[in-house]
């Protein structure tokens, strides 16, 4: 690698529209970094004015660029029906400890069509009491939809919360087969 991308990490962004509204995906040298619901212009100004001030340099529109060309093409399928798993390198620099831990047992270990209740990915990652701990840690998960944290429900069969609205949830679990399509 030469010494300029060391010094100066690139963050790239696009937002591509989908069935569930414009998502905005961000990308660094290292992987997707951020993906983002509802993205209108005011949410996607902020989310970017956020992300420039966490990884310390601002986001460049590139939707072409080779760090955002397949996570496009990969969301893009997802959405079409025509892809259950993404295969993407992920950078995971935005959430860390305990809430990492439970997003990445998530991202490897409930598979599409599936679901889990947050007690049993606290049990998963050895902190059985800690149900509420694995709320918070969906609420701030950066990769929604990639890292599905759609795929997190209450015991009692309740939908449970999600960080871009119940509607969103369920239309990403009726996608999956999980959930009867919503009739409107």
């Amino acid at each position: 690698m030469n010494s300029h991308a060391q010094d100066e990490q690139q963050v790239v962004w696009a937002v591509v529209g989908t069935d569930i509204g414009p998502l905005l995906l961000a990308a660094t040298d290292d992987g997707l970094v951020n993906v983002v619901f509802h993205a209108t212009d005011a949410v996607r100004d902020q989310a970017l004015d956020r992300l420039a001030s966490r990884l310390g340099t601002a986001p460049v529109e590139a939707p072409r660029s080779p760090q955002l060309t397949e996570a496009i093409r990969q969301v893009e399928a997802y959405f079409a029906g025509e892809r259950r798993d993404f295969e993407l390198p992920l950078d995971w620099s935005l959430i860390s400890g305990f809430n990492r831990q439970v997003l990445r047992e998530l991202a490897s270990g409930v598979p599409f069509g599936s679901v889990v209740g947050y007690g049993d990915l606290a049990h998963r990652v050895g902190q059985p009491g800690a149900a509420q701990a694995v709320g918070v840690a969906m609420g701030s998960n950066p990769l929604p939809v990639v890292v599905p944290c759609h795929r997190v429900v209450e015991s009692d069969g309740g939908i449970g919360g999600f960080g871009g609205g119940l509607e969103t949830k369920r239309k990403l679990l009726a996608l999956e087969g999980v959930l009867p399509e919503p009739l409107f």
